[in-house]
């Protein structure tokens, strides 16, 4: 079959189209046939050699959905033709077929296109555990949303906004800065023309925000935190302008005394129990119409290096998928 590979490290131009064979499921194992895959910075990074990779060359990916073509021994929730969708922890899913842990797949409702299936999983399930588990947002909250017309960004705001938050997110662009706010969110800033930290403060009547959620993280910081109010919680789940640089944690009681923490999709999927509650959640917000996923735009997995290009140089607004 046909796969996106890593032999080494380094631009987009790294990814290769090879022919591999990725053989039989083994135990707790099942083989999916790939509809659609989904895009994230999280590629970026394995791609780069800023994440680890288990193995060189390894294909990237973490997201996909598609339909089951053989399960391993010991499999007895799916079977061959049933539809699925999947997070992996471990990258795998830019190919036509993937090798997936029984654990972390998920039958997926049939009201729910495989587009937006492998569109959703990394993304949604991070929104999730965001707005549900890490800061647990309730109506009356004032949330930031940095990177709002990204992936996670567009799920972040109309996911908060239906739980009664008042939402503000930040863009790049006017263009961006359309989409946020048809998606969720109430006040919009466009951090490269204003000081969001001021705009924060004084939209916010200078109390500041319960929660701030960063997926940009250097750019970003530490002006976040001027964004929050006493004790307020600084959510970094991200670093796509870099990694925020270590700081002296006394400044968390200068501004406040806030909370900070950088939590981690694989912990919150650790059992299968978390596995099926959090996209039981994530199915009911979208099948509802509550949350849309908006799929921007679609390559042939063939593309994936032009995926990269557009996704590092922030030309992608929404989600992406390459099609197998």
């Amino acid at each position: 079959m046909q796969a996106i590979r890593v032999h080494h490290h380094g631009g987009p131009e790294v990814l290769t189209r090879d022919e591999v064979d990725i053989g039989l499921p083994g135990p707790g194992e099942v083989r999916v046939r790939n509809r659609a895959v989904g895009l994230n910075f999280t590629d970026v990074y394995y791609r780069s050699g800023a994440y680890p990779p288990p193995t060189l060359p390894f294909t990237p990916g973490n997201e996909g959905a598609g339909e089951v073509v053989a399960v391993g021994e010991g499999v007895g929730e799916f079977a061959p033709g049933d539809r699925v969708a999947y997070y992996v922890d471990t990258p795998r899913a830019y190919a036509e077929e993937s090798i997936v842990p029984a654990r972390l797949l998920v039958h997926l409702p049939e009201a729910i296109g495989y587009e937006t299936g492998a569109a959703m999983m990394l993304k949604g399930l991070t929104a999730q555990y965001l707005l549900r588990r890490t800061f647990r947002v309730a109506p009356g909250h004032m949330v930031l949303v940095h990177a709002a017309a990204g992936g996670v960004g567009l799920i972040l705001g109309q996911w908060a906004k239906h739980l009664g938050a008042t939402v503000i997110g930040t863009v790049g662009s006017p263009e961006k800065a359309e989409l946020a706010r048809a998606n969720g969110c109430d006040h919009v800033i466009d951090y490269r023309r204003e000081d969001f930290a001021a705009r924060v403060r004084e939209i916010t009547d200078g109390r500041g925000c319960d929660v701030v959620y960063d997926g940009i993280g250097q750019a970003t910081f530490p002006l976040s935190l001027d964004c929050l109010r006493r004790f307020g919680t600084f959510v970094s789940f991200g670093a796509a302008s870099g990694p925020i640089e270590p700081f002296d944690i006394m400044l968390l009681a200068r501004k406040g005394s806030l909370f900070t923490t950088w939590p981690l999709l694989p912990d919150h999927l650790a059992t299968r129990e978390d596995v099926l509650a959090m996209s039981r959640d994530l199915f009911e917000v979208v099948a509802s119409g509550a949350v849309t996923i908006p799929v921007h735009a679609r390559l042939p997995l063939s593309e994936a290096a032009e995926a990269h290009r557009r996704l590092e140089s922030r030309q992608t607004t929404g989600a992406t998928v390459l099609l197998p």
